[in-house]
């Protein structure tokens, strides 16, 4: 399997078309890296492909899916994966994340639906992420998804994201916000599931802003601003798994590049006394 020789930068952002102008001006040196949804991108031609490309060209570039589905009963979709893999070659994208979740049944439901938490899915989702290993000849990323239920649950969230890394021996995309927003919904104490991850099977990580809908409910938009909380634990990833590259997520109610640096900056400013004690030891 293909290993992606070349590290990313501690800090990045996810790319969102209402920034594309901004970037193909200049792309500010606290942006390391940039994130984009293969989907959005994929089969663009003409300007906007142009305009891609002039960034690829320059800039390492992630990407993170919508539509793998692969907890989904539905054959995995070879041909996409196929095309996924020829976009990453003419791309030189870095790395490869999707959810660990799935969203088609029988047709596409656009929106990411919670795997059971139950050995019989280990078993299913583990296979099928291996099969998209060897289709696309890189590892996949997995990231741990918020979720609002948990039809037929036999094991802990934790236990049921650990398994899976485990037994089809791909990585994962530790998103910080998911953590935070989950441990509110579903009543778990967010540190310790944090330190149940492997470090060694962190690729990379997020952040990102949600919406309080209730005192006991918590929706993971990634349209606001980061709070302290997910800061600290963010912080508190550090602590216990390294620094690792982390990216800020921001889908909508996306406020001027300006504001979002500020964010940027916070995680870098949150990296850098780990990253100084790292170069101490």
């Amino acid at each position: 399997m293909l290993q992606q020789s070349a590290p990313l930068a501690n800090v990045g952002l996810g790319l969102r078309r209402e920034m594309l102008s901004d970037m193909l001006n200049h792309i500010p040196k606290q942006i390391g890296f940039m994130e984009v949804a293969p989907e959005n991108w994929l089969r663009l031609g003409g300007k906007l492909g142009k305009q891609f490309r002039a960034l690829t060209e320059r800039h390492p570039f992630i990407c993170h899916g919508l539509s793998l589905s692969l907890g989904s009963p539905d054959p995995l979709d070879v041909a996409f994966l196929k095309d996924l893999k020829q976009f990453f070659d003419v791309h030189d994208i870095r790395l490869y994340s999707e959810h660990l979740s799935y969203c088609s049944a029988d047709g596409h439901m656009y929106d990411l639906m919670p795997i059971p938490f139950t050995e019989e899915s280990i078993s299913y989702v583990a296979a099928r992420i291996r099969q998209v290993q060897d289709v696309l000849e890189r590892p996949l990323v997995i990231e741990n998804v918020s979720y609002y239920g948990a039809p037929g649950q036999q094991l802990t969230e934790l236990e049921f994201t650990q398994r899976i890394l485990a037994e089809a021996d791909c990585q994962l995309l530790l998103d910080v916000n998911n953590i935070y927003v989950n441990s509110v919904n579903h009543g778990y104490d967010a540190e310790q599931f944090l330190a149940g991850l492997p470090s060694e099977r962190i690729a990379y990580m997020h952040v990102a802003g949600h919406y309080n809908e209730a005192e006991d409910l918590i929706v993971d938009t990634h349209g606001a601003d980061v709070i302290d909380p997910v800061w600290q634990l963010l912080r508190r990833a550090y602590e216990l798994h390294g620094v690792q590259p982390t990216l800020l997520e921001r889908d909508f109610n996306i406020p001027p590049l300006s504001q979002l640096l500020k964010e940027i900056d916070t995680i870098a400013d949150i990296q850098q006394p780990f990253l100084a004690q790292q170069q101490r030891a």
